[in-house]
């Protein structure tokens, strides 16, 4: 239910109001906005992507007679949110920085600079490949696995796990994210496609991963050559 208010919202023109990117980036009056922007996109994309590993808590803990939605679950959810807040709010500051510099445009959200823009795609396609991306993916590929080896019925076990998938699940896909100042950050097509990748990599194919990187690839050099 969370994801679908945050895509309504999105949906329905959210993002920073004139008011907020005429402001001055450093102030309350843009950083607020900008932080709350940045968090519900995180729910709307973030969410159905973790919505596999958020049931299976949900069914283990069930199996002692538990309730139909165990409040470990909730807990767990939670937990898994609020390091994405604490991203959003990363992202909330990087956006500022930009606009501030010049490099992101205050009205479109979306870098401007073709080579910032290919240094962005670069830098993904770049990450794809790390041992620190494949180790991460790897965990959010196995939800029973990271489930059973640290389930606990007591809610403080609930939070570490919800901390631990949520950090798993940003070492995963923070480049991704970045992405989101190619594109535009308000660009709704681009925010779908990028939840879409997120989830696809996550839940698709084993040569997603190595085709998303392929693409990167020859997405930045498109960008760097053709401009």
């Amino acid at each position: 239910m969370a994801a679908g208010l945050a895509w309504a919202w999105l949906a329905r023109g959210g993002g920073l109001s004139m008011a907020a990117m005429m402001a001055e980036p450093w102030s309350t009056s843009y950083l607020a906005p900008a932080f709350a922007m940045w968090a519900l996109m995180m729910v709307a994309m973030m969410l159905p992507s973790a919505l596999p590993m958020i049931l299976l808590h949900a069914r283990v803990a069930r199996q002692g007679g538990g309730p139909a939605v165990p409040a470990g679950t909730v807990v767990f959810a939670m937990a898994y949110v609020a390091l994405w807040s604490l991203f959003a709010m990363l992202a909330a500051l990087t956006q500022a920085a930009l606009v501030a510099s010049g490099a992101l445009s205050a009205m479109e959200l979306a870098v401007g600079d073709r080579l910032l823009a290919g240094g962005l795609l670069m830098l993904a396609a770049t990450y794809q490949v790390s041992a620190v991306k494949r180790a991460c993916l790897d965990k959010c590929r196995s939800p029973l696995s990271f489930i059973q080896r640290g389930f606990r019925p007591e809610w403080p076990a609930a939070v570490r796990l919800g901390l631990a998938h949520g950090l798993y699940c940003i070492g995963c896909c923070w480049a991704l994210m970045g992405l989101l100042f190619v594109g535009g950050v308000m660009n709704l097509a681009w925010i779908a496609a990028l939840g879409a990748v997120v989830i696809a990599e996550k839940y698709g194919p084993d040569w997603t991963p190595r085709a998303l990187t392929l693409l990167l690839v020859a997405s930045a050099a498109g960008v760097l050559v053709l401009g």
